[in-house]
């Protein structure tokens, strides 16, 4: 039984898990919107809402929090500096998933998730 359990596995070992989230945490951040399958998009809102939480403060350790997670410079940046100011004022819901399609190849339901 899973009841209770925190997280998808999304059929991955750990490591590649985090990397998985960690590419479209980038990705995401770089381009506003991205389109993936629908679980994959709801276990990165969880990700990354708490990465825009933690970028909020905009001091030298969310820029240390949120580079540890993302081993990214260019990004990191852009979040601290330019995503998270612009949320200051809101708690939570920095993220919206769009159901979109079904997948041809797999049948996979596939969704857009995008910055609010």
């Amino acid at each position: 039984m899973r009841h209770r359990h925190g997280y998808r596995k999304l059929g991955r070992t750990s490591s590649h898990r985090a990397a998985l989230l960690k590419n479209l945490s980038i990705a995401l951040t770089n381009e506003g919107r991205i389109e993936t399958t629908l679980p994959k998009a709801k276990e990165l809102k969880s990700y990354y809402e708490k990465l825009i939480t933690k970028a909020s403060t905009g001091d030298f350790n969310a820029h240390r929090a949120i580079f540890a997670m993302l081993q990214d410079k260019v990004t990191t940046n852009k979040l601290v500096t330019e995503i998270a100011p612009t949320y200051a004022e809101r708690n939570g819901g920095y993220t919206r998933i769009i159901k979109t399609r079904m997948r041809r190849g797999d049948a996979a339901p596939m969704a857009i998730i995008e910055l609010v």
